[in-house]
């Protein structure tokens, strides 16, 4: 077999790994099954799983046997790892509902035919009818508090205040690993670098019982140059449902990434050659922005599809190069055309307040069909809409249609 952690590991993805000899081995000569754990606490996934779900794919495409692994126990307590506050609490219908939705989405990802097809979990089948003392008395006394308080995902909850109830989460979630390497012989379990703790958890939980295959990869969070994370907008997360965060809006978040984060994107998010991403991410001054495009187009062709990839590509030539179509630009629809244009930038998105739409106009940050506003006062009319439509922009990069 292909060596799958050599490949990981070149192409940026790996941050941690336990008994990595071992590991490395164990992967050159058998199909390994693994779990990827999300928990649903939204109807969508976001950025943040993609990479998640993009060496799920590889480790596949190698050979090796996925599980993804639904949360709707887990969800129900909430994983505390990089939180100041205890999670909202979701209900039990809400979490029902985000699993669906979030199974249709890793389906896109992952095979469920061949001799390593997937399979997708939920872990509310066997936590939600744990009886609590059994688990204590089995589960719990194989853990130390004093260890699990110095594990950075509880660590960093100490001086804000850190409930019992989100202890149990570790526990949870290791005891989810115990289940299915008893159950589907799975021996690693894969996570973010944030997820470290919980992850080493299940591999020494089933290392204490008696086993010796449990197995922990970890790899690296999807950060800007800065180390900020990366795919936060105006709106807030970069979702993968395209009602949440349209098509374009995704390629354009892609095609505006800065010149240093190209060659991180193009590995971790694109399944391109290693030669093609070398060529694209050393190219320098305006000629990176071909790489940008090429990074956009086959991100969103991986999460939306190829047409809708061709789309978003077409309106931000109409856009910034006076050629392709204005079909698919976000489009909100306005039953009055008398409306103000701090009202319309409320409306649209573009500023999450009327407040910082004025101060948006104000400072000159706003143009009207090409022409810039600094009315804070500006009423949009009729002869606004010449064609039926008005496109409001914000700087350089953020535009928006909108229809009467």
């Amino acid at each position: 077999m292909t060596d799958i952690i050599k490949e990981l590991e070149d192409r940026g993805y790996i941050e941690q790994l336990t008994h990595e000899k071992e590991m490395r081995e164990l992967f050159q000569k058998e199909s390994v099954t693994f779990y990827l754990g999300i928990d649903p606490t939204a109807d969508s996934m976001h950025i943040g799983h993609f990479v998640a779900l993009m060496v799920a794919s590889r480790l596949q495409k190698a050979g090796h046997k996925p599980i993804i692994l639904m949360g709707g126990g887990t969800a129900s307590i909430g994983d505390p790892s990089g939180k100041t506050d205890m999670r909202k609490m979701i209900t039990r219908e809400t979490i029902d509902k985000n699993v669906e939705a979030l199974k249709k989405q890793a389906e896109r990802f992952v095979s469920f035919e061949g001799d390593n097809a997937a399979i997708i979990v939920n872990n509310a089948d066997w936590l939600l009818n744990l009886n609590y003392i059994d688990f204590m008395r089995d589960i719990g006394t194989l853990f130390s508090v004093n260890k699990m308080l110095a594990a950075e995902c509880y660590k960093a909850r100490l001086e804000t205040g850190l409930t019992f109830f989100e202890m149990g989460y570790m526990l949870m979630q290791s005891y989810d690993f115990l289940y299915l390497h008893d159950k589907y012989n799975c021996k690693m379990e894969i996570g973010g670098n944030d997820q470290w703790s919980n992850i080493i958890g299940g591999v020494e939980l089933i290392r204490k019982i008696g086993a010796e295959d449990s197995y922990g990869l970890t790899f690296k969070l999807l950060t800007t140059a800065e180390g900020k994370k990366m795919g936060k907008t105006e709106k807030g997360a970069l979702w993968l449902n395209p009602e949440r965060t349209s098509p374009y809006e995704f390629y354009q978040y892609w095609r505006n990434i800065g010149d240093t984060e190209v060659k991180k994107v193009l590995s971790l998010l694109t399944f391109l050659p290693d030669e093609e991403v070398e060529r694209l991410s050393s190219l320098k001054d305006e000629n990176i922005n071909e790489a940008k495009r090429v990074a956009a187009y086959e991100i969103t062709k991986l999460i939306h599809g190829e047409e809708a990839a061709k789309k978003a590509e077409e309106t931000a030539k109409a856009l910034f190069e006076g050629s392709g179509s204005l079909e698919n630009m976000p489009t909100t629809k306005i039953d009055e055309v008398n409306i103000s244009l701090a009202d319309a930038i409320v409306k649209t998105e573009i500023a999450p307040s009327k407040g910082q739409a004025k101060k948006l106009i104000e400072q000159g940050g706003i143009t009207l069909n090409d022409e810039k506003i600094t009315d804070i006062n500006y009423t949009l009319s009729e002869k606004d809409f010449k064609e039926g439509y008005a496109i409001i922009k914000k700087g350089k990069k953020v535009y928006h249609k909108l229809e009467k």
